[in-house]
């Protein structure tokens, strides 16, 4: 007969009416030899159970022993406990007839060599298959082919999934933790079988099934399993501290108070199909003596009357109070109810939730107050009406790599002196601020992802306080982070990118440490402070905004050192409107604008840094603006070192300014800054030029090795020279032209190419005790030997001399003419002679012949 016939005819009712009959067992000496002992491999019960370790006579599986073979095999062979299991069983064997007791002996030996050897795997996996879990770690201890083969992996299974219904075997892997784990990732031969040792000694909550095994007590004789209709009665139950809840929505007051575990079992989703739910008051309470309960893989909802008049904002889907640390895991937390889906509150109140989905909620999400603590973490909290997570009155919780987002309010709200660590969690997509803190609160949130937030990233106010530290703050519509109103948190090693408004916001007397950030790519200002806002700012990259890199402005105060600002499309910093900041030791560069601007009355000081390669000036002062520049290092700008000018003011002390592209210092448009104890030199083109109104004091500067004059005043300017020293120049020391006037006191001019003070026409500076030597004078040079002054002019301009105009070629002033050229190319031209002063070149083929 063929496998599949055998098992066809082998019904369970022809099992039962099996296990009906009564043998007689002895042993058999020569077999006894062949035991072999499987006591570690044994099925392992609840606690209470007895193991046998003697030698037993020949066992029926699924009956005790009469009390005839008790007293054959002496005391020492009784199991005693229920669900006892003896360690060393001996081969079971048909039934011997009492008519011939040698016959019955042989017969016997005949049955058992045939069932241990010669019946088919096959066969035996199939009548096992009819065995319950006592009854297979019976058999397995028989001998090793029984043991391979009451351990398969497909029998286990069907055999777990009937009692326990899960998809996986779940692992009870400490205390409060409880893991499905795949049949690939275990080391365990059986986890089937290893899951069912683990979780054997709990009660189950199915409904019906209490009243089938009452009233079936022999066909589940090889199961010590209790059944319970409802929830309550488990719960009663003193020695329950394991329940299993089945699928099903169970409507109860549940208020736990002692450590007992609380499992969904279902197939598939497990939490989705067993659902714990209320009306009224909160659905699941954990009160003082919940120290180590469980609560797991099930579904928790609150859905009130909203037309009963009963106030409901107290109530709560999930609720745990002071003194009180259950574990809640992979539930689904959902609530209709005007107050928050999970409140934890109290001193002692400090509750493991993990791997929930509290979702969809009409009020916040998570709420933790009165000095609550806890652990919370691997959480999606999302879509909920108010924020997903409120945080006041002194709680402290630890939150790691929670999922929160899409929001209708803020992320994670901390307030009133609310506390709390906040790592790895990824929070985006509100509509609010991603992470807000306010009065007085105090957060740690480290390496967290916060993004996508409709108005900003993190937003304290209010004295909030707080330390951020090596998060990613990105894409946020308003500000990446924004400060205002007497807060004070730390900023510490983020990257705040890519938002579509600035990256850190510091307005109303806000104050704060910002250190250590990579800011860059925002569409505003890397950082902005207004409005009486004091920050430390230090260590930062601020670089590749769309807009500026740091921007001061309505009275914004601050102290910025040690930033590297560079790459903006604006200024690298901007400070105005009242404003007075103070800059040192940051470096400032490759700007496409301005590196440094001072605008509308915008004051501070700027003090050693490095300000080099601008497309525009190094810096620039502007409007009333009276900033301290001191002991900077300027270089490389395209369009000079610093730009004073229209009533720009300020004072230029102990500063390195040099190798750039137009003049070291521009003054002009009625500005008045003071220039002290500056080195301008390197510049290729003058060192200061002053024109156009300009004013000044240049006092005890080095003005060196400049390929234009090294003081040009031009235009209406007056400045004050005091004590500079103005040498190797590559073209005159001080210039003075165009209706321009000066005051020169004790400057020494000397070794520059076309002389040390050159005057044009009409000029009368105020002069006293200079010193003007060593100069080359080039130009007297050049006329007397008769040589075009083109060929020792630069290429922007004319040295000083005397120029004319040929009426003959009918010149103009504009076009004067030199007067070595008037007497070699214009020999015998009616000319007239213009003036002596500086004149720019104009590329004229004529002329220049």
């Amino acid at each position: 007969m063929s496998y599949s016939a055998v098992r066809n005819r082998m019904t369970r009712q022809n099992v039962k009416s099996t296990r009906k009959k009564s043998h007689k067992r002895f042993v058999l000496p020569h077999l006894v030899d062949t035991v072999v002992n499987y006591q570690d491999s044994g099925f392992c019960f609840p606690e209470g159970s007895v193991m046998c370790t003697t030698h037993q006579p020949p066992y029926d599986l699924r009956r005790k022993l009469s009390l005839q073979e008790n007293s054959y095999f002496g005391a020492n062979s009784k199991c005693s406990g229920r669900g006892a299991v003896c360690s060393q069983m001996i081969i079971p064997r048909k039934r011997l007839k009492r008519s011939c007791s040698s016959c019955s002996i042989a017969s016997d030996v005949g049955a058992a060599h045939y069932l241990l050897y010669e019946v088919p795997d096959e066969l035996l996996l199939n009548i096992f298959s009819y065995l319950l879990e006592q009854d297979l770690c019976r058999v397995s201890q028989v001998c090793k082919r029984f043991h391979t083969i009451s351990n398969d992996m497909e029998l286990w299974k069907n055999l777990y999934q009937s009692v326990y219904e899960y998809d996986l075997p779940l692992y009870n892997t400490g205390p409060c933790k409880y893991v499905f784990v795949q049949l690939e990732e275990t080391e365990n031969e059986n986890p089937w079988k290893e899951s069912f040792r683990q979780l054997y000694q709990g009660v189950h909550v199915r409904p019906g099934y209490q009243e089938l095994t009452d009233n079936n007590p022999e066909c589940y004789s090889g199961r010590n399993i209790i059944y319970f209709d409802t929830i309550e009665q488990a719960l009663e139950e003193p020695d329950s501290s394991l329940i299993f809840i089945h699928s099903g929505v169970y409507k109860g007051d549940y208020i736990i108070y002692s450590s007992v575990t609380l499992l969904g079992a279902a197939p598939g989703n497990v939490a989705e199909n067993v659902i714990l739910e209320r009306e009224c008051e909160s659905t699941v309470m954990f009160t003082k003596g919940a120290r180590e309960a469980f609560l797991g893989f099930l579904t928790l909802r609150l859905k009130p009357d909203m037309k009963s008049s009963v106030q409901h904002h107290k109530h709560y889907c999930l609720h745990i109070t002071e003194n009180s640390s259950p574990t809640i895991d992979h539930c689904i937390i959902r609530s209709t109810s005007v107050g928050a889906a999970i409140c934890v509150s109290g001193c002692g109140a400090e509750p493991v939730i993990k791997h929930c989905d509290i979702s969809d909620c009409e009020n916040v999400g998570l709420y933790i107050t009165d000095y609550a603590q806890g652990v919370y973490e691997e959480n999606e909290i999302s879509r909920n009406a108010l924020a997903g997570v409120w945080v006041k009155n002194h709680a402290n919780p630890i939150m790691r790599r929670n999922h929160i987002h899409h929001g209708r309010d803020v992320g994670v709200f901390t307030f009133d002196n609310g506390l709390g660590y906040f790592e790895a969690n990824d929070i985006h997509n509100n509509r609010i601020a991603g992470f807000e803190v306010k009065a007085g609160a105090n957060p740690t949130v480290v390496r967290c992802e916060i993004h996508h937030g409709q108005t900003g990233g993190i937003y304290v106010h209010e004295n909030g306080r707080g330390q951020f530290i090596e998060n990613k703050i990105h894409f946020n519509n308003f500000a990446g982070v924004w400060i205002t109103s007497h807060s004070n948190p730390t900023i510490r090693r983020n990257e705040i990118y890519n938002g579509l408004q600035g990256g850190v916001y510091i307005f109303g007397e806000g104050r704060g440490l910002i250190e250590h950030n990579n800011i860059h790519g925002n569409a505003l200002a890397g950082i902005q402070i207004r409005t009486n806002s004091d920050p430390i700012v230090r260590y930062n990259k601020i670089h590749h905004g769309q807009h500026g890199g740091i921007y001061v402005h309505e009275k914004g105060q601050g102290l910025i050192e040690e930033n590297e600002v560079y790459a903006n499309t604006l200024a690298g910093v901007w400070i105005t409107t009242g404003s007075t900041p103070v800059l040192r030791r940051n470096r400032i560069h490759s700007g496409k604008q301005v590196g440094v601007y001072f605008y509308d009355n915008g004051h501070g000081r700027l003090e050693d840094n490095d300000i080099y390669n601008h497309l525009y000036s190094g810096v620039q002062i502007r409007t009333g603006s009276n900033p301290i520049i001191r002991r900077n290092k300027i270089w490389g700008g395209q369009n000079g070192g610093v730009l004073v000018y229209n009533g720009g003011l300020g004072i230029l002390e102990q500063n390195e300014i040099f190798d750039n592209a137009m003049a070291g210092v521009w003054i002009k448009t009625d500005s008045n800054p003071t220039l002290r104890k500056n080195k301008i030199y390197d510049g290729r083109d003058g060192g200061v030029c002053i024109f156009n109104g300009g004013k000044g004091i240049l006092e005890d500067n080095d003005i060196f090795h400049n390929a234009q004059a090294g003081v040009l005043i031009s235009t209406q300017s007056h400045p004050v020279l005091r004590r500079n020293r103005i040498f190797d120049g590559l073209a005159a020391g001080v210039e003075i032209t165009n209706n321009a006037t000066a005051t020169l006191e004790y400057n020494q001019i000397f070794n520059n190419r076309f002389g040390g003070l050159c005057l044009a026409s009409g000029v009368q500076p105020i002069l006293k005790e200079n010193k003007i030597f060593d100069n080359h004078n080039a130009v007297e040079k050049a006329v007397s030997g008769g040589q075009c002054l083109y060929k020792i002019s630069s290429y922007t301009s004319f040295p000083m001399h005397d120029f004319y105009r040929c009426r003959t070629c009918n010149t103009t002033e504009r076009n004067a003419i030199c007067v070595n050229c008037i007497n070699t190319c214009h020999a015998r031209h009616d000319v007239e002679f213009i003036r002596h002063d500086r004149f720019f070149l104009r590329l004229w083929g004529w002329y220049l012949k």
